[in-house]
């Protein structure tokens, strides 16, 4: 290998398929997260105040105490929603990190085993041998590849 030329092996596609492949771009839906996170958020968000102006209307409490006591729930909420958020997405990727120099550690240390697990998964696929050793031969061989397909295929 050349200075400056990186470790990622290149597949190389049948001309035919790469034509394929290049006219046809899919476009998956990937914001199911943030989808949920909203619909969760603008829920609470809504619940509370209207649960806190119900529960002040009921007390007699004056207008300008309803108002008050309101937008102050609206900010502490959006507080608290955000903290909790911020911490939820760092302790996933504090998660991810542990998880990916985990298996990259078990990939030095237990090879076998994990040539073993990528081979068990394939196999669940109803991958014949045959068929998959190459596939865990190749990626025994780039063990970054190794890493992001046990991260991507194995762990979820």
């Amino acid at each position: 290998m050349s200075p400056g030329e990186d470790n990622i092996t290149r597949i190389s596609i049948e001309p035919e398929k790469q034509s394929l492949l290049e006219h046809h771009a899919e476009k998956h839906f990937t914001a199911g997260e943030i989808v949920r996170d909203i619909i969760i958020g603008v829920s609470d968000g809504l619940t509370v105040p209207f649960a806190l102006a119900a529960g002040l209307s009921g007390a007699n409490a004056s207008s300008s105490i309803i108002l008050t006591a309101g937008i102050a729930e609206v900010a502490a909420g959006a507080i608290s929603m955000g903290l909790g958020g911020y911490l939820a997405a760092k302790s996933e990727a504090d998660h991810y990190a542990r998880e990916v120099k985990r298996e990259q550690e078990e990939i030095k240390t237990i090879p076998e085993t994990e040539a073993a697990e990528v081979a068990e998964m394939l196999s669940d696929y109803g991958v014949e041998p045959r068929e998959y050793s190459p596939v865990v031969n190749a990626l025994r061989k780039n063990p970054q590849a190794w890493v992001d397909f046990m991260m991507r295929l194995v762990s979820t």
